[in-house]
């Protein structure tokens, strides 16, 4: 089979494109120039697509003797993730870029490409298993290395891209094994620290980095009330769930902290109050997607498990699609989820779709956040 690799750099794409290699495929390694300023430097875990990444990823592909290039979609990257992150925090959402990533860049305008040059499977480092169904329908199941399950920002996954990716890494046992395996195979790359936080934002601050792309906005915090409490430079600057840089000028009356519950960008308003009220009990999303073959019967709620972070815990919920919407009601109230998070819904071990989410309804009425505040 002829093997699209997308080597980043890291030591988990090398792996992957070496276990490839050595299963008989045909691979060529391909590093996605994502930034604008390819030729920055890499500081420590931070930041992605320096010119050190590229490098890296070469001298992997040598050792490999597999052929290796690299591919501009620093354009279509800016279009799709980076403006698309701006604009979701301008409307007052919490976007996931690795979600928009995943589904836009790595398994959409990279897969399209590789099937239009003829090969036959993009393959990545993801932390995650494909498994076949009694049907011979393909699966996106978890990581076995459960700490490093990457299953969650692959929830977007099509049917039809499942079939055209490849996981190795799915069923390794631990990380410490793929870099003792990387180190075994004389891969430079074997103890190289893992890039985190967001990827186009190498300083990790992200308040920062939106308040130089958009400026200033200034507008009022006030409580569920309408109470004026204090003032902020953007909305931008918040998310639902925060609780610290909140610059109110009075503390409340029972002394405890506030939360960010909401975020009126149109009138440019942070509504805060007790983390009572960050208590959620169902999640609604217009926007969803079936991984892999759609579920035959999903207008009556069914017993699932859902997860909204991408390094979060799966929790218990029931999921229906009414009036073209996914509906997932938990099981017991979770805490700050904003609209723009990424609910992904599974069956055990299987994801089975996902959904942005729209709207969310509070599992405590305002009367009652109030005493139990």
């Amino acid at each position: 089979m002829k093997v699209l690799a997308a080597m980043s750099g890291g030591v988990d794409s090398a792996v992957a494109a070496a276990r490839a290699v050595e299963a008989g495929h045909e691979v060529v390694g391909v590093h996605l120039a994502l930034s604008r300023n390819a030729g920055t430097l890499r500081t420590g875990s931070r930041g992605c697509c320096t010119i050190e990444d590229s490098m890296d990823a070469q001298r992997a592909a040598n050792i490999l003797g597999i052929p290796y290039y690299v591919w501009d979609f620093s354009e279509k990257f800016k279009t799709d993730v980076v403006d698309d992150f701006i604009a979701e925090y301008q409307a007052g959402r919490t976007p996931n870029p690795c979600m928009r990533c995943n589904e836009r860049i790595k398994f959409a305008a990279l897969l399209e490409k590789a099937l239009a040059l003829g090969f036959d499977a993009v393959c990545t480092g993801h932390y995650a298993s494909l498994l076949t169904d009694a049907e011979g329908n393909l699966e996106l199941h978890r990581s076995n290395e459960m700490a490093k399950d990457q299953s969650y920002v692959l929830g977007v996954l099509t049917s039809e891209q499942l079939k055209h990716s490849m996981f190795p890494l799915g069923a390794t046992a631990s990380k410490d094994l793929i870099r003792a395996e990387a180190n075994e195979r004389g891969l430079a790359v074997a103890n190289k620290p893992d890039s985190y936080d967001i990827c186009f934002i190498p300083e990790g601050d992200t308040q920062d980095w939106l308040s130089e792309k958009v400026g200033k906005a200034p507008g009022n915090i006030v409580d569920r009330e309408g109470n004026v409490l204090g003032g902020h430079q953007g909305t931008h600057e918040y998310t639902v769930g925060q609780r610290k840089g909140l610059s109110i000028g009075r503390p409340a009356a029972d002394g405890k902290p506030r939360y960010v519950l909401e975020i009126r960008p149109k009138t440019k308003t942070v509504v805060v109050g007790p983390q009572a009220a960050l208590a959620i009990a169902e999640m609604i999303g217009t926007k969803f997607t079936w991984c892999g073959v759609a579920p035959a019967q999903v207008s009556d709620f069914v017993d699932v498990l859902v997860q909204v972070r991408a390094h979060g815990e799966a929790v218990e919920a029931q999921m229906a699609v009414i009036n073209n919407e996914m509906v997932i009601k938990v099981a017991e109230p979770i805490i700050g989820v904003a609209p723009g998070q990424t609910a992904v819904v599974y069956l055990g071990t299987r994801v089975l779709g996902q959904t942005t989410i729209d709207r969310t309804v509070s599992a405590v009425p305002v009367s009652v956040a109030k005493v139990l505040a």
